[in-house]
């Protein structure tokens, strides 16, 4: 008997008929003769829903009880979908993410999973049933108390669980059929990619891809789970995301550059104008931005200005951190010497990535071709192995993600299908 782990986003069960729905499917897995282990998302926009109301109440509201309200999201549906397979005809559990044993860390609101414990679960599929998980929580390893596990981790949930049951594999339901070269809202023409590696989907995922949680595809890759990106509204192939040694390539694969175009909305870029150029003054900047629990991203110094040694440094971050992190570096003014400080929100990322690009030269060319033929200003690149980031002004992103997808050869002559619009 093979043992499935599946995921089903917000989208997939934003309503009653979008659970009777899911739970044919469910029941049509399990009486095709699968172990059945389902990890479940809120409904639709039940969790912002409750963030909202939340605020409403408490501007700041405590991290502990706000955990406590928005995995009740998850606790609604679980026990809902339940209840739909029931009759069908396939008995099921529902279990809330510390009842199934998922151990994380104490901090709310963004907690790591450090263990799973799935004695229970192990218990409830021996006695035949379907059990069903609550996504994006679990309990705190030291204060015992109910965590979140942040945006989208009922992802991280599902592959934690899939390894800690050596199931086969992950299937990560949402409203698209798979990972797409770009998205397709974006790029109507974006192509469905049948296989990709862990590798390669890690660097989408960071680099704005929001089909998959960024630490659910650092999960698989560890532990090598194969995870299969599924839409809930049809029937088609999807993707599978797996090691590069197991994917099946064919001439067409083996020219593959580019595997996709990726791009991200939410970051910020500061620039310190003016600073001293003297030894450890960055490492000075970049400590206060750690010290303020801040990550960074891309890393941009001008060579320094000879007639009074000093140079400019810009960097990005989350939008979300930019306050905090401008707020202190203008307390630690004095020290670090600087002449002005600039912040700016209305920037985005785009990224090209592929595995292909290691041993294929002119993919820089090709791609800062397309944005300077569209009249593209780059403010700031980056690279890896398998990427090229570049940092462009927000208005510019959409056009940027179509020139570059053209400029590989990703168009398809179809269009790629959204189901409920939100791509979760």
């Amino acid at each position: 008997m093979t043992r499935v782990v599946q995921k089903f986003g917000g989208s997939s069960v934003a309503d009653a008929e979008s659970i009777k729905r899911v739970a044919r499917r469910i029941a049509a897995t399990r009486r095709a003769g699968n172990e059945v282990v389902i990890v479940i998302s809120a409904m639709g926009d039940s969790t912002d829903d409750l963030m909202d109301l939340a605020l409403k109440v408490s501007p700041q509201p405590a991290p502990r009880e706000l955990d406590m309200l928005l995995t009740t999201g998850e606790r609604q549906s679980a026990a809902l979908l339940a209840m739909a397979l029931s009759d069908l005809g396939v008995p099921a559990r529902s279990y809330t993410g510390s009842q199934a044993g998922v151990i994380t860390t104490a901090a709310h609101g963004n907690a790591r999973i450090i263990d799973i414990t799935p004695g229970r679960v192990e218990k409830s599929l021996s006695a035949g049933n379907v059990v069903i998980v609550c996504g994006f929580q679990g309990v705190s390893q030291t204060t015992k108390d109910v965590t979140t596990l942040g945006r989208g981790a009922s992802d991280t949930t599902a592959v934690a669980l899939a390894s800690a049951l050596n199931a086969q594999y992950c299937e990560i339901y949402s409203d698209v059929d798979g990972v797409f070269t770009a998205d397709p809202r974006i790029v109507p023409e974006a192509r469905r990619i049948p296989e990709i590696s862990y590798e390669e989907m890690l660097e989408m995922a960071a680099c704005g891809a929001k089909i998959l949680h960024l630490r659910c595809v650092e999960y698989a890759r560890r532990e090598d789970v194969p995870v299969h990106v599924r839409s809930s509204f049809s029937d088609n192939p999807g993707t599978w995301v797996k090691d590069l040694a197991d994917i099946k390539k064919g001439p067409a694969m083996e020219e593959a550059i580019i595997s996709g175009v990726a791009h991200d909305r939410s970051e910020a870029k500061i620039t310190i104008a003016g600073i001293p150029d003297a030894i450890g003054r960055a490492a000075q900047i970049f400590g206060i931005i750690a010290d303020a629990g801040i990550n960074i991203d891309m890393i941009v110094q001008n060579a320094s200005r000879v007639m009074d040694g000093r140079t400019d440094l810009s960097f990005t971050l989350p939008m979300s951190d930019g306050r905090t992190a401008v707020e202190a570096l203008r307390a630690a003014r004095n020290s670090l010497g600087y002449e002005q400080l600039l912040y700016d929100d209305q920037v985005g990322k785009v990224s090209v990535i592929g595995v292909g690009m290691r041993s294929h030269p002119g993919v820089t060319s090709t791609f800062f071709r397309a944005l300077a033929d569209a009249g593209i200003n780059l403010q700031m690149i980056s690279t890896s192995e398998i990427r090229i980031s570049v940092v462009v002004a927000a208005e510019e992103v959409d056009e940027a993600v179509r020139v570059a997808h053209t400029a590989f050869g990703l168009d398809s002559e179809g269009e790629a299908v959204v189901y409920a619009g939100t791509g979760r």
